[in-house]
């Protein structure tokens, strides 16, 4: 089986991901990303206290990744 583009979603990325990429992956992966970016938006917080962070849109495209696995999550969950 080929690894998939989302499988190797990389968290630190200033590109929002693609919720086609999203819905391919199983709700145990969906969870690692998800527990991934919300590690990644407390640095940038943090980073964002402390005056280092370098671009401030990458704490809204964290949260916009967030709010997409909550909702693809919830779409799956449903579907149970």
């Amino acid at each position: 089986m080929p690894l998939r583009e989302a499988q190797t979603l990389d968290v630190g990325q200033e590109n929002t991901v693609k919720p086609k990429q999203l819905r391919e992956m199983s709700q145990d992966e969906l969870g690692s990303t998800l527990g991934d970016l919300e590690k990644r938006l407390f640095d940038l917080r943090s980073q964002a206290v402390t005056q280092k962070l370098e671009n401030s849109k990458s704490i809204i495209n964290v949260r916009r990744d967030i709010a997409r696995i909550k909702t693809i999550l919830h779409e799956k969950n449903e579907k149970k």
